[in-house]
């Protein structure tokens, strides 16, 4: 079993490549692709312009973010019978977070701190319980959180952008989170097709696209000033990770059910998996083979 510390070394090595891959990633999509995406969400659009075949890279891009979210969750939860892993795993992890932070990184942050936030993560009290890290994620959660439309976020993203610099190795890169600013060019779509009043063509809407288009084009070319570590990326991106029943299993098995509606979710996991023992069984001696609880995909 390949462990991601271990392969990646510190945290802020592990955040480098982080932002290796999504740079590169983002090097791949065309302004006209969020364009395109607002076009196939939108009745309003003749379907002569759409075109799924020009958004491909956008998608590859969000289910980038979705990968990075379930590897922080397996990486925790496949630690079964050690907790001490499992606590030296959060911190790495809450310690990357603060990394990407650092550098401007705020995808990965993102998908790192959603990551830590699931169920299967959030729930293992014993774990978080004897984690030093507890307060140094309870900041970037916070940092991140979905309070007022993302305000916080949103305040980190206009300093980072006001600093930037492509020159500087230290202030030149600049990653946003890719499902808000995917929605916020969705809205001003939106909004440049409606005209005002008096019939006139909304220009202040078509040049806040302008200026979005623009950042994140400037942002994209960006080289990434740290060095690649070739086998760390192909690991990221393409070690197996568990989906959202896996990992949950998993963490029942890393600490057991607590409450009563846990139990019956455990139970409903057992039987849409194929198993036939309930979690009051089980506790009495009839556990099953921890790998096979795995679904990875």
């Amino acid at each position: 079993m390949t462990e991601t510390d271990e392969l990646c070394g510190s945290a802020e090595s592990l955040a480098q490549q982080l932002t290796h891959i999504e740079l590169e990633r983002l090097s791949y999509i065309g302004a006209e692709e969020f364009v395109q995406a607002f076009a196939i969400q939108t009745p309003l659009v003749d379907p002569a312009f759409k075109d799924p075949r020009i958004t491909t890279n956008y998608e590859v891009y969000m289910e980038w973010s979705t990968r990075l979210k379930r590897l922080v969750v397996t990486d925790i939860v496949r630690h079964i019978k050690s907790k001490k892993q499992r606590v030296r795993i959060v911190e790495y992890w809450v310690d990357t977070a603060k990394e990407c932070f650092n550098i401007g990184n705020f995808n990965s942050l993102m998908a790192i701190i959603a990551g830590l936030n699931t169920i299967p993560i959030s729930r293992l009290k014993r774990t978080w319980s004897k984690s030093v890290a507890t307060e140094q994620f309870t900041i970037l959660d916070g940092q991140m959180s979905s309070s007022e439309n993302y305000g916080s976020y949103r305040t980190l993203l206009r300093a980072a952008a006001a600093r930037f610099n492509k020159d500087d190795k230290k202030l030149c890169i600049v990653i946003p989170v890719f499902t808000l600013l995917a929605r916020e060019i969705h809205n001003l779509c939106d909004q440049c097709l409606h005209k005002l009043p008096n019939g006139h063509i909304n220009f202040e809407k078509f040049w806040q696209l302008a200026k979005q288009m623009t950042e994140f084009i400037t942002w994209k070319q960006v080289h990434c000033p740290f060095p690649k570590t070739a086998k760390v990326i192909t690991y990221l991106q393409a070690t197996p990770v568990l989906n959202d029943d896996g990992a949950l299993l998993a963490s029942f098995n890393c600490e057991p059910p607590q409450t009563e509606q846990e139990k019956e979710l455990y139970d409903q996991l057992m039987a849409k998996a194929g198993r036939v023992h309930s979690w009051d069984q089980i506790s009495r001696g009839r556990r099953q083979k921890q790998t096979d609880l795995f679904m990875y995909q």
